[in-house]
């Protein structure tokens, strides 16, 4: 893969979540001539450590990246972009860890399922800059990252951790990235390029919250049942009550997000369309309980419970679906007692 060099407006690049989209991006960023960082611990430390960044995409040979990776972000140094692909419930502690990677002129993109903390900064209505509780409840993770210096991203690809370090990638390519505020600046535009020529399918919005939203009015219901039943997603549409009940989380959801000035001008069925498209696969939360990991109930569906108690939308099959996931997540291990 012959590129030129990045702007030197964005060459330091730190990953903190090397999971399996952490790595797919920096292996990609590292590819286009970045020089790579990535914050880590464990197993996942000594695996980058000795193996750098192992992405394998379909028939392709193996892409192997170079990366500096430490447990302590002063040993990374300052940045010019710093990737932030964590699982949400993780953030709120590691986001106290990784201000010596922020500099003043430091960019920060955000990778990650369901509502971010910043959601509302920047955006108008009503809930302009509301601190979601199920979010960041103490406000520590807006108090450690400047929101200034956010940007957004959604991301459509599906791919998941063989090990410690190694990433199998199974389809997409598609990144979309904005502003909070909205609009199209030229560092959001700096962004774009350099993740188009990194390999990205790349798109710059100008309302990130809808791009957000959108994607989550998808994934907020499959996720979850998919963890609760095992199954893969062929199998939960191919479920005619399930689909049903799906369907009726979908439409109290959209009610919500046109009351926040984010509408969604498509029905329930024609999303089940799209999903049935991608074919059978593992959704992230089914992964994570397999794995034994944290889930990320807060901001896929404890979120939207909010939202919809803030804006009078009463929504009593997101809440029965939240009841049932946490529960279980609380059963093993997965998801605090002492949350709400």
């Amino acid at each position: 893969m012959n590129v030129d060099p990045p702007s030197p407006a964005i060459r330091r690049v730190a990953i903190v979540g090397a999971g399996a989209i952490g790595i797919w991006i920096g292996a990609r960023l590292a590819q286009a001539g970045c020089q790579l960082s990535a914050l880590a611990r464990g197993a996942t430390l000594s695996a980058l450590r000795g193996n750098g960044l192992r992405l394998q995409s379909g028939t392709q040979p193996l892409m192997q990246a170079a990366v500096q990776a430490s447990d302590r972000a002063v040993d990374l140094g300052k940045q010019d972009l710093v990737v932030i692909a964590l699982k949400a419930p993780a953030l709120a502690e590691v986001a106290q860890q990784i201000g010596p990677l922020i500099g003043p002129h430091t960019l920060i993109l955000t990778a990650m399922n369901g509502v971010p903390w910043w959601f509302f900064e920047g955006f108008g209505g009503e809930l302009a800059g509301t601190r979601l509780q199920s979010i960041d409840p103490e406000g520590r993770i807006a108090a450690a990252l400047p929101s200034a210096q956010v940007l957004g991203a959604v991301v459509h690809a599906s791919c998941a951790t063989l090990e410690p370090g190694l990433v199998q990638h199974h389809f997409g390519q598609g990144l979309v990235i904005g502003e909070p505020a909205g609009g199209l600046s030229p560092r959001v535009q700096a962004l774009a390029h350099l993740l188009g020529r990194a390999g990205f399918d790349t798109e710059t919005s100008g309302c990130i919250q809808r791009d957000i939203w959108f994607k989550l009015w998808g994934n907020m219901t499959v996720n979850p049942i998919s963890a609760l039943t095992g199954a893969t997603t062929d199998l939960i549409m191919d479920d005619e009550l399930l689909r049903q009940a799906i369907s009726g989380m979908m439409l109290e959801a959209r009610d919500i997000g046109a009351r926040i000035g984010l509408p969604i001008d498509q029905n329930p069925e024609e999303r089940h369309a799209v999903t049935r498209k991608l074919g059978r696969f593992k959704t992230s939360m089914l992964q994570d309980f397999e794995a034994g990991k944290p889930v990320e109930l807060d901001a896929l569906l404890g979120a939207v419970r909010e939202l919809g108690q803030r804006t009078g939308v009463v929504t009593p099959l997101i809440d029965a679906l939240l009841a049932m996931a946490r529960l279980q997540a609380r059963i093993k291990g997965l998801y605090p007692w002492a949350a709400p």
